[in-house]
């Protein structure tokens, strides 16, 4: 392994951010952690520093120090030692030799102390024929000792600048350096034989920088192995995916291979074909594990409304569209099947191993109808929905020859369209809004106790202000007819049945109110006339 040397370090008088230096097992430095540099330079013997302050005589007896024939030198060739100019008076026999620790407690070093230059040695010692010096922000500078072979053999940018100067040049200067960090790592990476094995133990975050400086230098065979990198390592989180899609796509075009990173987002496909969307809600919908079937619907619901934001251009809105609603026909026909079997006669007779399946399946069928709606209503495409429940009048008459625990499912569905209209999130035309309330408020009534204390997604208050302002938007005979009869079931059943006094009211008013305050404004604004005749 090639000794690497850290031949100088310069004081400044201005406080800056130390680049930290450690050698790796293949003879070139980088920067692992800023913390590295900052134990290496208070390691040393502060010179040039005001002593403190004597402490008080003490009775107890002092330790002797330590002789400094005592001290073992350092011998290991990787361990850097950074030393200030002021130090270099120690002998040259042993210039790793720190001066004997002090066993009083010293100040920390001024800033005029804190060294600004480094200067880094690649390859074997002494071999380096040219300087690059790298002045990074705030006046940090690092100078390289390189070889001229390696720049020219791996990096385009120093084959161009060389080209441009004199043959003899020893020294090339780059200024305004971003990340003079990596920028040493990657010239590093130019006297390693395995980089992949360099970049393996990496971050996504650390190889992107070197990416970019790579890409500078025109440093090809490092771009390849941290796109090889990008290819296999795991991308954690969006912010992380967008950082890397949008580091390989600057590469495009350069004659580089960045398809096989891209293909983990893109696909040649240019649009998801319809018999993948089908089969993904058909596995969803099929499913008879409660809890998975529950969170793929949370999970697939939250995907389609991101997909909300697309343009319509983009086609797969209606592809969506069309596979909802053929789910909701086949699990129409499904419930409207099992209703039929739970209302035999003989049905309530059979044992209960054979009962609870068709129970079991009824809730089911149920709650994929409300999953579709929610998608359907999150898309404002549910207005033909809402005609399809309405026309299940089959349905609703076979509703009141089951038991409450077997059928309350279903009205979960009445009364989110309900609560859809309300809002406006769908707008089925009259004639469907007055099917909607004569083929289902009633059955929604009957089982108004058992949501209220069985169904913990059902909000009360929302559910009756969703049917008040649904009848409300009806004619005023259509409103009179529907919340007469509401109003002789809830004098039945109390908080049973749902409280729609403010529909009430507000039909009230328009019914016997407005019409005599818009006689009697009539009336004035003739009188009114009349005057100004006269």
């Amino acid at each position: 392994m090639a000794e690497i040397r850290l031949t100088r370090v310069e004081q400044g008088q201005t406080k800056i951010k130390n680049v930290p230096i450690a050698v790796t097992p293949d003879g070139f430095w980088c920067c692992p952690s800023p913390v590295v540099f900052q134990k290496t330079l208070k390691s040393q013997n502060p010179l040039n520093k005001p002593k403190p302050s004597s402490p008080p005589p003490k009775t107890t007896v002092q330790k002797k120090p330590i002789p400094l024939t005592e001290k073992k030198p350092m011998t290991s060739p990787i361990r850097p030692a950074v030393t200030s100019d002021d130090q270099r008076t120690s002998g040259p026999d042993n210039p790793g030799i720190s001066a004997p620790i002090v066993p009083e407690r010293v100040p920390r070093p001024k800033v005029e102390h804190v060294p600004r230059k480094v200067a880094i040695e690649f390859g074997e010692p002494g071999t380096s024929d040219m300087k690059v010096i790298l002045l990074g922000k705030q006046g940090f500078c690092v100078k390289l000792s390189v070889h001229k072979k390696v720049l020219l053999e791996h990096s385009s940018f120093f084959t161009d600048k060389l080209s441009e100067q004199e043959s003899g040049l020893s020294c090339l200067e780059i200024d305004d350096c971003e990340d003079v960090e990596i920028y040493v790592e990657t010239v590093g990476l130019m006297y390693c034989t395995e980089m992949k094995q360099r970049l393996i133990k990496q971050s996504v975050s650390r190889v992107l920088r070197i990416l970019k400086v790579a890409e500078l230098l025109g440093f090809n065979s490092c771009i390849q192995s941290c796109l090889e990198y990008l290819e296999a390592v795991p991308w954690v989180g969006e912010e992380e995916e967008e950082k890397v899609v949008s580091s390989v796509l600057r590469l495009q075009g350069g004659g580089l291979e960045v398809t096989p990173v891209l293909k983990r987002i893109s696909s040649d496909v240019s649009h998801p074909p319809n018999d993948t969307i089908t089969h993904i809600m058909d596995l969803v919908l099929k499913s008879n594990e409660e809890r998975g079937r529950r969170e793929m619907k949370s999970i697939v619901l939250k995907l389609l409304r991101e997909n909300n934001s697309l343009p319509s251009y983009a086609g797969s809105a209606d592809i969506c569209h069309e596979t909802v609603y053929t789910s909701c026909r086949s699990c129409l026909d499904s419930l409207l099947s099992l209703f039929k079997r739970a209302a035999e006669p003989e049905f309530t007779d059979k044992p209960m191993d054979i009962k609870e399946p068709v129970v079991k399946q009824i809730a089911l069928e149920a709650d994929n109808l409300s999953w579709l709606l929610e998608i359907l209503a999150d898309r404002q495409a549910a207005d033909e929905f809402a005609l399809m429940w309405a026309s299940q009048q089959d349905l609703a008459t076979l509703h009141s020859k089951l038991p409450i625990v077997s059928r309350y499912h279903v009205s979960c569905i009445t009364a989110r369209l309900f609560v859809g209209i309300g809002k406006g999130e769908l707008l089925p035309v009259k004639d469907t809004r007055k099917l909607l309330l004569q083929t289902w408020l009633q059955p929604l009534i009957n089982d108004y106790s058992w949501l209220q204390h069985g169904c913990r997604s059902f909000d009360r208050k929302v559910v009756e202000e969703g049917i008040g302002r649904t009848i409300l938007t009806l004619p005023l005979e259509d409103q009179q007819s529907i919340l007469i009869g509401w109003l002789g079931s809830f004098l039945k059943a109390g908080d049973n049945c749902p409280n729609l006094q403010r529909a009430f009211e507000v039909w009230w008013r328009r019914t016997f109110i407005r019409p005599y305050a818009d006689a009697q404004g009539n009336v004035l604004q003739s009188d009114s006339s009349m005057t100004s005749k006269q």
